[in-house]
């Protein structure tokens, strides 16, 4: 009888904060006004959660780089240690009812149908945490091996060469959830090719800063400024009366977005437009 643990990717913390910040990239795109993909990420994962306290241990795994495999095994203990010290009940339970949101509000099949980038060192992480509690070696070991191995960037298995692009892109970033407009590139890339520098800048920080929002609501104010100035120094060129007119209409209700103490996703959408609207002016 084999003493490995199967991997759950429906319980796999890492994997699962990645497909939610995944569908928030979906929702505001597709101006999804009833999405809660939002909602639950900011539930579930926070700094008074077990969940929230896993992720940053996964976070720690996928994001930290050292030469050395010395100081990889001894932060593999540390972040094991760190672990143990999670309450297993309050994780199990909270585990249950994220799950749960998640098929209230989303297609199951569809949700985690999608390709989970460095999905082996997830995996290697998930078992390693579960493994830690029975104690079972040689698991153990596998695991080990494969994390330290991301975690020094060595290519010792020519599996992990087709994750090189993804894995380069990680090691430029520090946080797991900057992944999300990868994903976004890699999925919507014959929909979405058409996307702006400022239209990608937007969507990086309303995923970052999904629990800070006076963060993003800075944000938007002083792009939202920028927009306003754009479109009216814009105005002396436009001939045509009815889309001047048009224009003054959009200057003015740009307002709106700085209305509100927090942001919500169609005023995310709405500069999205403003930025559309930039663009084409630009380009005429």
């Amino acid at each position: 009888m084999s003493s490995q643990t199967k991997h759950s990717k429906i319980r796999n913390t890492g994997i699962l904060f990645e497909l939610l910040t995944r569908q928030i990239t979906v929702d505001v795109l597709n101006n999804n006004k009833n999405a809660e993909a939002a909602n639950i990420l900011k539930t579930f994962f926070n700094k008074n959660t077990e969940l929230g306290k896993e992720y940053e241990l996964y976070k720690v795994l996928t994001t930290e780089n050292y030469k050395s495999e010395t100081k990889a095994n001894h932060l593999v203990d540390a972040v094991i240690s760190t672990h143990q010290k999670l309450s297993s009940s309050s994780l199990k339970r909270e585990k249950y009812n994220l799950i749960k949101e998640i098929k209230k509000n989303y297609d199951v099949n569809d949700f985690f149908m999608a390709r989970i980038s460095n999905y082996k060192v997830s995996a290697s992480i998930y078992k390693l945490f579960e493994n830690n509690k029975s104690e079972k070696p040689v698991t153990k070991t596998e695991n080990r091996f494969t994390i330290v191995e991301h975690i020094t960037r060595k290519n010792i298995s020519t599996k992990v060469k087709e994750k090189e692009l993804v894995e380069g892109y990680k090691k430029q970033e520090k946080d797991l959830r900057l992944l999300a407009y990868t994903i976004l590139v890699e999925k919507f890339n014959k929909k979405y090719n058409f996307l702006s520098v400022e239209q990608k800048k937007l969507l990086k920080e309303y995923i970052n800063n999904i629990s800070n929002t006076n963060s993003l609501k800075g944000f938007i104010e002083s792009e939202t400024l920028k927009v306003k100035k754009q479109l009216k120094s814009a105005l002396p060129t436009v001939d045509d009366k009815i889309t001047k007119i048009k224009l003054n209409e959009a200057v003015n209700q740009a307002d709106t977005l700085m209305k509100g103490r927090i942001v919500e996703d169609k005023q995310v959408v709405t500069l999205m437009r403003y930025y559309e609207l930039v663009k084409e002016l630009k380009n005429v």
